[in-house]
């Protein structure tokens, strides 16, 4: 099979909540890092084949297959095509993979992948309220058959989190340690320029503004719970936000013509899922599933992401499987950074791939959980 290469992956800074792309038109927003991955990489617009973005809530500025609107604001050619995916939290992870897998079918040569999430304008579950506004409230568990096969349980991302904690046993004040640990992880990240690479400047924004330097553990105790009598807080759960992300995709083909350096190539990528009322559980049988899939084990990979949801997914994952935290999210995660939706598994590849030449390791593989109980897991090699 032909083997998919990462040229190039470019990212916007992360705008915090009212923050400093609270006002950028959504179609601006995904526009900007597929400017700058074109200008970084040379190559020429009118040779790319497609254009696959991640975005979920495509309402408003978001509609209308906003993979082909940003293309199109980025000023680039009329010719080339765009779709957008969404599977949830891993759209553009899952955009990644379709770019790649249209790369080593031997069909494209040379794609763009990202996504893009514009929170402040548009919220979390805004496509479900807008349909309760026309009239339309009839979410997908209160159909006849979802209800059949799942019954009336409660399906809600922070309930699961919290099974998951109780589950698997951790506590709240682990949680807020392995939080105040993500904030740490991305200042140090920020304090020695280890983003600077990977951010295309939005102006004078420059750099990630969602971290908070200053969160202690009494600052997170003092937090009231998200539900009753429960234990997630929102200092360790990710901060909704504004951001966008692109690679770009090629084939060996691509690489010899058009002069390109590949900054890695995509060595495995795969996706499963598991009960979609639990929901943030799939990183575990995914990885798990990737790992054997790949002849590899867990010592051979260099870095780990496993996004940040909340903290109790990814300690969960690696309780589970033995994964050192030293190894996993070294940059800091979604509690500091930010789970800017559609653009997180684009934004997570792009810190990963600058997080293993920074360190000159081989082999990292990143995973998030996704809505419906899904994960996509994606293992990069180095070059």
């Amino acid at each position: 099979m032909a083997e998919a290469y990462i040229i190039e992956a470019v990212r916007t800074p992360i705008g915090r909540k009212k923050g400093a792309l609270a006002g950028m038109h959504p179609a601006d927003l995904a526009a900007h890092p597929i400017r700058a991955l074109i200008a970084r990489t040379g190559v020429d617009p009118a040779a790319v084949e497609d254009v696959v973005w991640g975005c979920t809530e495509t309402i408003g500025g978001q509609a209308g297959d906003i993979g082909r609107t940003a293309w199109l604001v980025a000023g680039m050619p009329e010719e080339v095509p765009g779709v957008t995916v969404d599977r949830q939290c891993g759209s553009s992870q899952q955009a990644v993979h379709f770019a790649a897998q249209g790369v080593m079918s031997g069909t494209q040569d040379l794609v763009v992948a990202g996504g893009s999430q514009a929170m402040n304008q548009i919220p979390i579950m805004a496509a479900m309220a807008a349909g309760k506004q026309y009239g339309f409230d009839s979410p997908f568990h209160t159909s006849p058959g979802w209800l059949s096969r799942y019954g009336d349980k409660e399906v809600d991302q922070i309930k699961s989190a919290e099974m998951i904690a109780q589950k698997w046993k951790i506590s709240r004040i682990e949680m807020e340690i392995f939080a105040l640990a993500s904030h740490r992880r991305a200042q140090t990240a920020i304090d020695n320029g280890w983003f600077e690479k990977e951010i295309a400047p939005v102006g004078d924004f420059t750099q990630d503004e969602t971290v908070r330097p200053s969160s202690t553990l009494e600052g997170l105790a003092a937090l009231k719970p998200i539900r009753e009598n429960g234990v997630v807080t929102a200092g360790i759960a990710s901060q909704n936000c504004d951001a966008a992300a692109a690679l770009l995709i090629a084939s060996e083909r691509a690489v010899r013509e058009h002069g390109l350096k590949p900054r890695a190539r995509i060595h495995h990528l795969s996706v499963r899922a598991a009960n979609p009322v639990w929901m943030l559980t799939g990183p575990i049988p995914a990885t798990q599933y990737a790992l054997k899939k790949a002849g590899m084990r867990i010592e051979d990979i260099d870095l780990f992401e496993c996004n940040e949801a909340f903290a109790s997914i990814p300690m969960a994952w690696m309780q589970e499987l033995g994964i050192p935290h030293e190894k996993m999210n070294v940059q800091g995660g979604a509690i500091a950074l930010g789970h800017p939706i559609g653009a997180t598994g684009a934004r997570i590849m792009t810190t990963l791939l600058g997080a293993l030449e920074r360190k000159g390791l081989r082999y990292g593989l990143q995973t998030m959980c996704e809505g419906g109980g899904q994960a996509n897991v994606t293992i990069i090699e180095r070059l």
